[in-house]
């Protein structure tokens, strides 16, 4: 899954993840995705940071009261110390800068997919 309100980044992403031969599916924000009716068939999630109306932060917290914990990577043009151990504090597997490195993404899903 991929959620970013960034159409280009969101697509961008999203064609990467299926480049590489795995199976995606987008939304445009934490809201969207939050309504989706079964949470708890995804392998993981990749999302931005800041978004509209629900951070991926938000998104986030929300998925783990429901009892859903989703692998999940964030993206971010703006990452600082303080945001990695927040994340990283609340079981986030990465926090990956903007613009995107295609190995790193590669290497986490590889990990978290069980996917040399």
């Amino acid at each position: 899954m991929v959620v970013d309100d960034d159409d280009a980044v969101r697509e961008a992403t999203a064609g990467l993840v299926r480049s590489f031969g795995w199976a995606v599916r987008t939304y445009a924000s934490g809201v969207e995705f939050l309504q989706r009716d079964a949470l708890d068939d995804i392998g993981c999630l990749i999302s931005d940071v800041r978004m509209q109306a629900l951070s991926g932060i938000e998104m986030h917290d929300q998925l783990l009261a429901r009892g859903y914990t989703i692998p999940t990577l964030f993206i971010t043009a703006f990452s600082t110390p303080d945001l990695k151990a927040k994340l990283s504090s609340r079981g986030v597997l990465a926090i990956l800068d903007k613009p995107l490195d295609a190995t790193s993404i590669v290497d986490w899903l590889s990990v978290t997919l069980d996917r040399p």
